[in-house]
């Protein structure tokens, strides 16, 4: 993707206070540089506002439904949002977690790809219609409760609400890709 500017001025190489410098320290120990949403919205804001983000990548870690779903279901509403920040991420820490990659490159065509069960279409089918349209058919749910329990249901319903979160904040400032993963045209949703 190409390097574009964001929104507000130049992002915030060399941040202020303890805990906004520890963050830096962290997140470069763990990508190899400072995520472009951290020097640009987190460096900016309260450091309340990163641990809310970090409450989220802990309260996934407590979630039952399969990991790789999970990946699944952020990358689908990251694409429809057109987030290429989530989108690149997201494939990065799915194939770092050894999801397979001729599967994450399939997403695209889930509904009609051997690599997804018929439980993930259905999971695929309600992040997408819940995404762009903000409602979703009683047929759609009827197919999740074929698959799912009441509480993974809930699960699928807060990874869609989450991932709005940080996808609505990196297009609002335009941050893009950090290039860690191809996320090359065909991966984003045309909708």
């Amino acid at each position: 993707m190409d390097n574009v500017q964001t929104f507000l001025p130049p992002p915030i190489e060399s941040p202020k206070g303890f805990m906004m410098k520890l963050v830096y320290f962290l997140t470069k120990k763990q990508f190899g540089k400072v995520l472009t949403p951290v020097k640009v919205f987190a460096a900016r804001m309260p450091v309340a506002f990163g641990k809310f983000g970090a409450k989220i990548y802990e309260l996934d870690k407590k979630l039952i439904i399969p990991k790789e779903l999970v990946f699944l279901i952020r990358h689908q509403v990251a694409r429809i949002n057109v987030c290429e920040f989530c989108m690149d991420i997201g494939r990065y820490k799915a194939l770092k977690e050894l999801m397979p990659e001729e599967k994450f490159n399939a997403i695209h065509e889930y509904q009609s790809s051997s690599y997804f069960s018929d439980a993930e279409r259905a999971a695929l089918d309600y992040a997408t219609e819940l995404t762009k349209d903000k409602k979703i058919n009683p047929e759609t749910f009827s197919r999740l409760k074929k698959y799912f329990t009441e509480r993974e249901i809930c699960e699928i319903v807060y990874l869609i609400a989450t991932e709005h979160i940080p996808n609505l904040t990196n297009i609002g400032l335009n941050i893009h890709s950090d290039m860690f993963c191809d996320i090359s045209k065909r991966y984003i949703a045309k909708y």
